[in-house]
């Protein structure tokens, strides 16, 4: 892949974003098993703006399943008190109904999030606030808080996820869209369809710290659990989701290569509760290795010969440009993928349809790779780094001239 074969996030001269008060409504909570997009950019954000995030508004229809069933009371004791400090970010919780396909419970929410969110920005003494949204619904609060400038950042087709009311969802989607000054879009669909409800749309498909990942081009240690399996040691890092992962295919993988390694390391089922892996326990070749920090991806990674991205292509995934690209390019590693459409222009990835193309592509990868290719892939993405997302931001939330100049 050659530096133009994925347009940059900008200029890494831009000026940053700084001296900002934010009110940032994100999709999911701020935790910690897992960094998502919003996290990465609002902790280096904080450095130099002050920023509310809200946490999930709870757009999935909760299961009673125990993941959900904590979360619940966690957001009950949350829900009555202000907003906590997080890595620099003020984190508020506020108490919804997450029912958003009946009238009445979308009645409570905009009655109640407005007033929580707005008590939060007096106390915080929050003013001129940019409000940037990952989720229509953030809709209840343009009034009342007036905001500067309305950032809508889509970083996945939400709606197409499993539990959520996804007529509720498009109906307030295309009426925010129209009213943001800003749409920012993780893939080239979700751009697309942004373009048609909104004239000032900016690419800003998923990025990753280049320069972590690439210290996994150095000498240094293995994660143990990796280091114990036997080689060829195929990885995947990430989300274990049944919904995302091609569960029959990974099994076909085990089969047709029953003396490779292939090592998951993420938690298994955030966002996702009911998520069900049985297909994947007991086959002696695949190995859950649970979670890791993420600081330590670069160990686990440098104990890998190949990284995949077994991932189904359609629904949620037709428009779903993972973080991990980026992460595994950035580590040297040679890197084989299902299909994903938003992958299409990403040259360095070997895109497959089956399990016996990627196992072939695998092989091939294997017997093709070396240390001076591992250092040509990690320097040729380095640019699409979180450095770069954040000139962008700079670039487009930095003044009302721009803005108005369409960015």
């Amino acid at each position: 892949m050659t530096s133009s074969a994925h347009p940059r996030s900008g200029p890494l001269d831009d000026p940053p974003l700084r001296g900002r008060d934010i009110v940032c409504v994100g999709f999911s909570d701020w935790g910690k098993d897992l960094l998502t997009n919003e996290q990465h950019l609002l902790i280096r954000l904080a450095e130099h703006n002050r920023i509310l995030f809200v946490e999930s508004l709870g757009l999935r229809r909760p299961q009673v399943a125990g993941r959900d069933l904590k979360r619940m009371g966690r957001r009950l004791v949350r829900g009555v008190m202000p907003a906590r400090e997080v890595d620099g970010v003020h984190v508020l919780s506020p108490l919804v109904l997450p029912i958003h396909h009946l009238a009445w419970a979308k009645r409570f929410n905009a009655f109640v999030l407005p007033r929580l969110v707005r008590r939060a920005v007096r106390r915080l003494g929050l003013r001129d606030v940019v409000l940037w949204t990952f989720v229509p619904q953030a809709e209840v609060l343009l009034e009342p808080l007036q905001p500067r400038t309305v950032l809508y950042y889509v970083d996945d087709d939400h709606a197409a996820k499993k539990g959520i009311d996804a007529d509720s969802f498009r109906a307030a989607e295309e009426r925010f869209a129209r009213r943001a000054d800003v749409v920012m879009a993780s893939a080239p669909e979700l751009a697309e369809r942004m373009r048609t409800l909104n004239d000032n749309v900016h690419e800003a498909f998923n990025v990753a710290d280049t320069a972590l990942f690439a210290t996994a081009l150095q000498d240094g240690p293995v994660d143990p659990a990796v280091a114990a399996l036997p080689e060829p040691r195929v990885v995947f890092v990430g989300a274990i989701i049944a919904s995302k992962i091609d569960i029959p295919l990974v099994r076909e993988l085990s089969a047709l290569r029953p003396g490779w390694s292939f090592a998951f390391v993420g938690p298994i089922g955030p966002g996702d509760p009911t998520t069900n892996v049985d297909g994947l326990k007991g086959l002696p070749n695949v190995h859950l290795l649970g979670h890791r920090p993420y600081e330590q991806l670069p160990e686990v990674l440098r104990g890998g010969a190949v990284a995949i991205m077994p991932y189904h292509t359609g629904g949620e995934m037709r428009s779903v440009f993972p973080m991990k690209t980026y992460e595994y390019l950035g580590a040297g590693l040679p890197v084989v993928s299902t299909s994903l459409p938003a992958l299409a222009d990403v040259d360095l990835i070997d895109k497959v349809a089956t399990a016996q193309e990627m196992v072939d592509r695998i092989e091939a990868a294997m017997a093709a790779d070396s240390p001076a290719q591992r250092a040509a892939r990690s320097a040729s993405v380095q640019q699409f780094s979180w450095e770069s997302r954040m000139a962008q931001l700079g670039r487009l939330l930095g003044s009302g001239d721009q803005l108005a100049a369409g960015g």
